[in-house]
């Protein structure tokens, strides 16, 4: 599995190579989708001079408080500690869950829910008021029409036709998506909706996208309970890290 995740509602994202690690800047999706991951997945990274090159790149474009870095560290070994050694900090250290599709598991759609894969502008706005509101974050309206399934996109369930919940996934590269952005509207929460969303996002996901494995990271132990309703498990171990202020 790479140490890969490319920010899902995006139809463009401007890639920024940077020596151990690569830059992912949204450029149609709120900020908080944009970090950087390792470049070469399965090597060591131990040259604090290139560390410190790629980090000065990555400063400058950036939008400055920004720069995060979202790491596997099986995948990356030593990165993480060079970082710290740079000044940044440990935010998360989380557990990387995966799912091969055909193994997922659907729960059973409640009556007055329905869940559809969102093809429309409005489907895509209706999702990010949905997890804006969940995240407590500023909502960043998407335009225009949604990406081609194998560039990433989102399932949108609806409760008596309101907006309830959502899930998405990421670029599919070489056959492997990250699920991101699960969310449930508040009204609407203890329902087995987060659920529902995240089993029909990595069905979509393979069935439209072409993806053979999907992973995505817990944000904590109910999230993780979730996730492990519908079939993921945990693979490997993600850590995320920030420059102090941002």
């Amino acid at each position: 599995m790479g140490d890969d995740g490319v920010p899902v509602l995006l139809q463009t994202r401007h890639v920024v190579p940077a020596g151990p690690f690569t830059g992912l800047i949204a450029t149609d999706g709120p900020a908080y989708l944009s970090y950087a991951v390792a470049s070469r997945p399965g090597e060591e990274v131990d040259d604090a001079r290139e560390v410190a090159q790629g980090l000065e790149l990555l400063r400058e474009v950036f939008p400055a408080g920004t720069l995060r870095f979202e790491l596997i560290s099986q995948a990356c070994p030593g990165a993480a500690e060079l970082l710290q050694a740079a000044g940044l900090q440990v935010t998360a250290r989380l557990p990387v869950m995966t799912l091969v599709p055909g193994q997922v598991r659907v729960p059973e759609t409640e009556h007055g829910v329905t869940i559809e894969y969102v093809s429309s502008e409005a489907g895509r706005v209706a999702g990010a008021r949905v997890a804006g509101a969940a995240f407590g974050m500023p909502v960043e309206v998407p335009t225009g029409p949604p990406p081609e399934p194998a560039d990433g996109g989102s399932v949108l369930a609806t409760v008596d036709g309101e907006a309830a919940a959502v899930a998405s996934w990421t670029q599919v590269a070489d056959g492997i998506t990250e699920v991101v952005g699960v969310a449930t509207d508040e009204r609407y929460r203890r329902r087995g909706l987060g659920a529902l969303v995240t089993a029909h996002a990595v069905r979509v996901a393979a069935e439209l996208g072409g993806a053979d494995l999907t992973w995505l990271t817990p944000g904590g132990d109910d999230a993780d309970r979730v996730y492990r309703t519908v079939g993921f498990t945990t693979a490997a171990n993600a850590v995320h890290l920030v420059e102090p202020g941002a």
